[in-house]
C-alpha cells in the first residue's frame, strides 16, 4: 500500500473519491469522521450480484424499507440519506468483487452513481465522497461444498 499523507487524504476527501489502495480503512474513516462526515463501511465481501451488493449497502446505511434495489432507488437513498446529515457522507466499500464477471460491470455502474452523487452533494451543500476497496475474483466453489449464503453463516446439518 502506498502512503499518503494526511493532507493528501482529506483533499481526496474534498474531491469525493479517496483512493482505496493509498490509505486504510481506518485511516480513512478517521479522517472522514474528522471531516465531519457520517461514515458507513459497505462489507461487499459475500456480494455475488448487483443486487447482493446493495443489499450490503442497506444494511450498512441503513436504508428505508421502500427501497427498490435498483440503481437509481441506490442514487435516491443515497441523495436523501446524505441530506440528512449535518455535512455529508462518506463510503467505503469493503472487498467490492469487480473482478467477478457477474459484478465487472456492475462495479462500473455503482462508481457511476457515486460520481453523481458527488455532483448532488455540490449542488446541495453537503459533501460527498467514497472508497472502493476492489477485489479480484470470488474464490471458485470447492466441489460438494456450499458456498456460504450472504447471510454469513451456514446453517449445522441435523439441527
Amino acid at each position: 500500500m502506498v502512503r499518503m499523507s494526511q493532507a493528501q487524504l482529506k483533499k481526496m476527501l474534498k474531491t469525493g473519491v479517496v483512493d482505496a489502495k493509498a490509505v486504510s480503512e481506518d485511516e480513512a474513516l478517521a479522517a472522514a469522521r474528522e471531516a465531519g462526515l457520517t461514515a458507513f463501511v459497505v462489507d461487499c465481501d459475500r456480494a455475488r450480484s448487483r443486487s447482493a451488493v446493495l443489499r450490503a449497502v442497506v444494511k450498512a446505511v441503513d436504508f428505508p424499507e421502500y427501497f427498490g434495489g435498483s440503481l437509481d432507488a441506490f442514487y435516491d437513498c443515497l441523495c436523501d440519506t446524505m441530506l440528512d446529515q449535518k455535512d455529508g457522507l462518506f463510503l467505503w466499500f469493503r472487498h467490492l468483487h469487480s473482478g467477478d464477471p457477474a459484478l465487472a460491470e456492475d462495479a462500473v455502474a455503482i462508481e457511476a452513481v457515486c460520481e453523481d452523487a458527488i455532483e448532488f452533494a455540490s449542488n446541495n451543500d453537503r459533501r460527498f465522497a467514497y472508497a472502493i476497496q476492489h477485489a479480484g475474483k470470488h474464490p471458485d466453489p470447492e466441489p460438494g461444498v456450499d458456498p456460504t449464503p450472504y447471510s454469513g453463516h451456514r446453517e449445522e446439518e441435523g439441527i
